[in-house]
């Protein structure tokens, strides 16, 4: 696409071409919206504060669940828009795409919300959520030492995960 002055502007990024540069981003939320672990592996721009950024993300996780329940054409009772669902309750979303990223999005029945920020091409990564979500539980749910709600820091739960989400094509 060329604008005034002739400068050419691509308004889609660039196909991978390399292991590891599909993934940009990753937020696990707990349910009361608290960032327990925060990844980046290809983000080429900061524009916020990391606090600004979580709430950001947050907020646009609770709007577009509570869109999406306010939409569905198969439940009569939508409830208020704003107003939480409980997980699994009324329609939900997987994820969205634009131009420059594709957010992928999944949320368990105890809260807790994994959110994967990658190419706008990758497909369909519900079952990379679950499994992301099962080294959650198996390097931090079930380690002795880790206090619920706190933020995530178990090295083998880091290693695990940057191998596995190196690996999504």
């Amino acid at each position: 696409m060329q604008f005034f002055g002739g400068s050419e502007i691509n308004p889609s990024p660039q196909v991978p071409t390399a292991s590891g540069n599909n993934a940009h981003m990753m937020y696990v939320f707990n349910r009361n919206g608290v960032c327990l672990l925060y990844k980046e592996w290809n983000r080429p721009l900061h524009t916020l504060n990391p606090q600004q950024d979580h709430k950001l993300m947050f907020g646009l996780l609770f709007s577009l669940k509570s869109l999406t329940a306010k939409m569905d054409p198969v439940n009569a009772d939508k409830g208020n828009l704003g107003v939480p669902q409980l997980p699994g309750q009324g329609c939900s979303f997987h994820s969205f795409r634009t131009n420059t990223y594709k957010l992928s999005f999944m949320e368990t029945p105890s809260g807790i919300k994994i959110i994967l920020v990658t190419h706008p091409k990758t497909g369909d990564l519900r079952e990379s959520l679950k499994y992301i979500y099962g080294l959650y539980v198996e390097y931090v749910v079930k380690n002795p030492i880790y206090n619920p709600g706190s933020p995530i820091k178990s090295e083998l739960f880091n290693t695990a995960l940057d191998q596995y989400v190196r690996s999504i094509s």
